[in-house]
């Protein structure tokens, strides 16, 4: 198996895929003509063609979220 043009591993094609079907399945139109029913090979046959592309952004800080934490409690023995 190789790497899809374009993407950096197999994994990140197949979250694109997965993301894509999601919304085919959700009711987004087709941008391809296609013999398929299927959300995820119609969302294959649009990468293929070039109508769906990934793009990383390059120098975006990965944020963590901050969450309000109660104070954990300290047990003494």
């Amino acid at each position: 198996m190789t790497i899809e043009k374009g993407y950096d591993s197999n994994f990140r094609y197949v979250l694109v895929a997965a993301r894509r079907a999601r919304q085919l399945q959700n009711g987004a139109e087709p941008m391809v003509p296609s013999r398929s029913r299927k959300a995820c090979r119609v969302a294959q046959e649009e990468i293929a063609a070039g109508k769906i592309k990934y793009v990383k952004p390059e120098d975006a800080p990965v944020l963590k979220p901050e969450v309000d934490a109660p104070e954990i409690p300290k047990f003494v023995s």
